[in-house]
């Protein structure tokens, strides 16, 4: 056990920093059990707040099953167990109910079902074949919405949605509240003067204010519904009014931002959006159709050091502002405002560089999250850490890449034509190049994960060639695996890849499958993207589990989580500062993978 208590002091170290006070969920145990082919495979937490030498017991219907306490990997296999049994894990020597489990009962299935309430499509006049299919599910974040320790899932429900660059109208976006069980909790419904699309609605899913219940914040606007039937309104605007051009884009109009109660859904506070589109939408933005202004990110912050922050966004082509606020007793006070200005100033401000989405994490080293705008960095204070002006970009990945180097580093890919450094690689704190691969084409697509233990650190590849490489830039290999997401699946301290409704395992110079999803029914959403609805570590070891719909029955949701034993014992990625975060942004935009804030690998 000694590398476990060397890792786990590193994550302390990390979790705690200067930031010794940082607020931190108060998760339950997370026990898991799945019926297989050899008996019940177990699974549960290891909280990042307890002794890294806590030891568990396991009993099944009240029986006693380990003949001596497990010290080891919080995962365990009763090969006589059935589906009619109850099993439970409490802490040795601990008796406080946060140290004896939840009783669960085996799944029979390697994945739980959720019921969903789906929601009723709106009748529309000459529909187009796309534009039939009904509500599904989408993008999805989860938080403890009701204090009990468990998380509970918020589910975004798109029908007809649209590209900002594309015109055509769509329908209302909702977002509902369940708990792992089915239950129902609320359902939000933003109105008409929403749309719908991956750029537009970022909701983020987090206890703001600290009380052990998230709140959840998005983009509001006339003719929202909150979770109790009340129409979200500020002053004498008008919640029947219809902002729709004959395009179906809102360039018109009051923009709100509203925190809503987690557990209920109702309206806890409202306030205009910062900033606003403003009138001259061409001179402001870079156009009049809102393929500029409606460009929104959003993410949390510890921009104290300590407590969570809010940090809503709107444009990355061009101009950039970011407004940070605290939320305290009920209420949003701003912290700062960041803006780049409408001056095409790439080196000096944020102006060109955000990608379609953003990353968050102490990358200077001072106790403070700093947020990662792309090609450029905001400081914990509101002021420009750094730009690269390499400008904007599809993909990006933050995450301590090379552990020989002091620090987290930033992966990312431009669409600059040509770029000098469309593939790059960077210090995260600093902008300082460590790799760069210059491109005359847009490069979409790049992922860096740690995929080959035969080289230290992560390795990293892009759509902008077949090569991958090591950390030090060094090719491996010319086949090219999937672009897309990191999961930790298989149980050890490497990442496999998750594209669509499957995970491979690199070989060393390809990939070997080791689920298909899809033999399940597991769809995954946002068209090419082949995003899961979520990636998260939501309970059982610190393994992820995978979020899909169902592909047969759109009202349901799909969790896959694992059931290979492994011999690492690793505290809960939820409880790893940067992976948490990472969790919280992951719907934003075009969809990223989570990452560590420290290294794991061999």
């Amino acid at each position: 056990m000694k590398y476990v208590a060397i890792l786990f002091c590193l994550f302390m170290a990390t979790l705690l920093g200067n930031a010794a006070t940082r607020q931190m969920e108060q998760l339950d145990r997370g026990l898991v059990a799945v019926k297989t082919a050899d008996g019940v495979f177990l699974s549960w937490r290891l909280l990042g707040d307890e002794p890294q030498d806590v030891a568990f017991n396991i009993f099944r219907n009240g029986t006693l099953l380990n003949d001596k306490p497990i010290a080891g990997a919080t995962n365990w296999i009763d090969k006589s167990g059935k589906v009619s049994d109850e099993y439970l894990v409490k802490t040795i020597g601990r008796d406080a109910a946060r140290h004896v489990s939840t009783a669960v009962k085996p799944w029979e299935n390697p994945y739980k079902t959720i019921q969903l309430n789906r929601p009723q499509t709106p009748a529309i006049d000459n529909p187009q074949p796309w534009e039939t299919g009904g509500y599904i599910p989408n993008d999805c974040s989860v938080g403890d919405l009701d204090g009990d320790g468990e998380y509970e899932i918020v589910v975004k429900w798109n029908a007809r949605a649209h590209d900002n660059s594309h015109n055509g109208p769509t329908d209302p976006v909702i977002l509902d509240a369940y708990k792992l069980d089915g239950t129902h909790l609320w359902r939000i419904d933003l109105g008409k003067n929403i749309r719908a699309g991956a750029h537009y609605t970022q909701f983020m899913v987090y206890d703001l204010d600290g009380d052990g219940i998230a709140e959840i914040a998005c983009k509001t606007a006339p003719g929202t519904i909150d979770g109790k039937g009340k129409a979200v309104i500020l002053g004498n605007d008008d919640p029947q009014a219809d902002y729709r051009n004959e395009n179906g884009h809102i360039l018109d109009g009051p923009e709100y931002l509203t925190i809503f109660n987690g557990t209920t859904g109702a309206e806890i506070t409202t306030i205009p959006y910062n900033p606003p589109r403003g009138n001259d939408l061409k001179r402001v933005w870079g156009d009049d159709r809102g393929n500029r202004s409606d460009r929104y990110l959003a993410c949390i912050a510890y921009l104290d050091g300590a407590h969570p922050s809010l940090v809503m966004c709107r444009g990355y082509y061009t101009r950039a502002v970011l407004a940070a606020y605290d939320f305290k007793a009920g209420k949003l006070t701003e912290r700062w405002v960041y803006d780049s200005g409408i001056e095409h100033d790439t080196k000096n401000t944020a102006f060109g560089q955000g990608n379609h989405s953003l990353a968050v994490g102490d990358v200077d080293g001072d106790g403070f999250d700093e947020i990662v705008y792309g090609g450029a960095a905001i400081d914990h204070d509101g002021k420009l850490l750094y730009s690269t002006g390499l400008g904007h970009g599809d993909a990006h990945h933050l995450s301590d890449l090379d552990p020989d180097r002091p620090g987290l580093e930033f992966f990312q890919v431009h669409e600059t034509k040509p770029c000098p450094a469309g593939v790059e690689l960077r210090a995260a704190g600093t902008g300082e190049l460590l790799f760069g691969r210059p491109t005359t084409i847009d490069v979409g697509r790049g992922l860096s994960a740690d995929i080959d233990p035969k080289h230290r650190g992560f390795e990293f590849w892009s759509s902008a060639s077949n090569e991958v490489y090591n950390i030090k830039g060094e090719v491996i290999s010319t086949q090219k695996p999937s672009v897309n997401f990191r999961i930790y699946w298989d149980g050890d301290l490497q990442d496999e890849l998750l594209d669509g409704n499957r995970i491979t395992k690199w070989n060393g110079n390809g990939t070997d499958q080791i689920v298909d999803f899809q033999t399940f029914g597991g769809a995954s959403i946002n068209g090419t993207k082949k995003n899961p609805n979520l990636q998260a570590d939501l309970f059982g070891d610190w393994r992820e589990e995978v979020v899909l719909y169902n592909q047969q029955d759109p009202g349901q949701l799909l969790i896959f989580t694992t059931t290979i034993p492994t011999e690492h014992r690793l505290v809960t990625l939820m409880h790893d500062p940067v992976y948490r975060l990472s969790v919280a942004w992951q719907n934003v935009a075009y969809n990223q993978p989570p990452h560590l804030g420290y290294y794991i690998g061999k």
